[in-house]
């Protein structure tokens, strides 16, 4: 070994420590930045929150939806309760609506927000949950195909491994960058989100094949996995017993077109319905609860112009129903007992 080796070894210990210390300053910098800046506002840190939502997706504007305390009312689901305009429900209630629906979720995402909703609202005034055919999977974990970042409603430990990606770095940039903007847009506090322009551009209501795919009519057999069990029951039982008994809770089974409907003594019909039923023997353990039964073989749901898909329907469909979930709340605030 030459006299230099030594000091070569030594050269590079060197180097590679400073390496190692410098990576981990920049980790922890760059970590320490984004809990201070709070990239999707979930108020762990709220020395830039602004109180204002900034233009994003329901998936992660529910962070800060979910929490903000002039809404003492929410509405949760997916997109077949979007359309439900907060504002009008609160017209109606004299509640503040926040309409948490995020597309594309399930259960599982949807008790995730009734979960980081509550854990900001300890008495809320008025619930809204729509329970579609996601409901009825059989797998209790309720997997879906979409993500949904679970860590921006989670723990601390889970919410710092969530800052730990490309997407958080990215929207911690974008939010200094709004945050700078004296022009800054913003989105609706509330979470409305009319979508009927997005469905119309994309052919819905003209598009000869969209139309013949609306008039196809389901089988007779369920869809897989959704034959039953029906693990949402017991998902539901624990989830109200989170909320006050003074709560009054609607449960909606949002509209679908007749041909959505399955054919009359059909196994999927038998399953739907067992499935539904499941659902309100649950919800009766909370004091203060009713359902909205949009699927009780009302003669709108015959009408094509009513909807754009076979679960997907339009305002003026949507409007009713709004009538209908305000009046079961007050039938709850006013009659208890009935």
């Amino acid at each position: 070994m030459s006299p230099a080796q030594p000091t070569q070894d030594r050269d590079w210990r060197g180097f590679a420590r400073t390496l190692f210390l410098s990576m981990a300053g920049l980790f922890a910098a760059y970590l320490a930045l984004a809990v201070l800046v709070d990239p999707y506002d979930t108020g762990r840190s709220t020395l830039l929150s602004r109180g204002a939502v900034r233009p994003q997706g329901p998936r992660t504007a529910s962070a800060l939806r979910g929490r903000d305390p002039a809404y003492s009312g929410a509405v949760i689901g997916n997109s077949h309760i979007q359309l439900i305009e907060p504002a009008a429900l609160s017209r109606l209630t004299g509640i503040p609506f926040v309409q948490l629906s995020v597309p594309a979720t399930g259960p599982s995402e949807q008790f995730a927000l009734l979960g980081w909703y509550l854990k900001h609202h300890a008495r809320p005034q008025a619930l809204v949950l729509s329970a579609d055919s996601f409901w009825c999977a059989d797998d209790p974990s309720f997997p879906s195909e979409h993500g949904f970042p679970y860590w921006l409603l989670a723990d601390w430990p889970a919410y710092l491994h969530g800052l730990l990606r490309f997407s958080a770095a990215q929207e911690t940039i974008n939010r200094l960058g709004w945050l700078s903007n004296p022009r800054r847009r913003k989105a609706a506090a509330d979470g409305w989100w009319d979508y009927e322009s997005n469905y119309l551009g994309q052919g819905f209501g003209r598009d000869p094949a969209k139309k013949a795919a609306l008039e196809r009519p389901v089988g007779p057999e369920p869809e897989p996995h959704h034959g039953g069990p029906f693990p949402v029951a017991d998902r539901l039982r624990a989830e109200l017993a989170r909320i006050p008994a003074e709560t009054p809770v609607v449960v909606v089974f949002p509209p679908v077109y007749a041909r959505a409907e399955p054919p009359a003594g059909s196994p999927r019909a038998a399953a739907e319905s067992a499935c539904r039923a499941q659902v309100r023997s649950a919800l009766a353990a909370h004091p203060l609860s009713a359902v909205v039964d949009a699927r009780d073989g009302r003669p709108e749901a015959e009408n094509a112009d009513l909807f754009f898909d076979q679960t997907h329907y339009r305002l003026p469909l949507a409007r009713t129903l709004t009538t209908e979930i305000a009046a079961a709340i007050e039938r709850l605030q006013t009659h208890p007992a009935e």
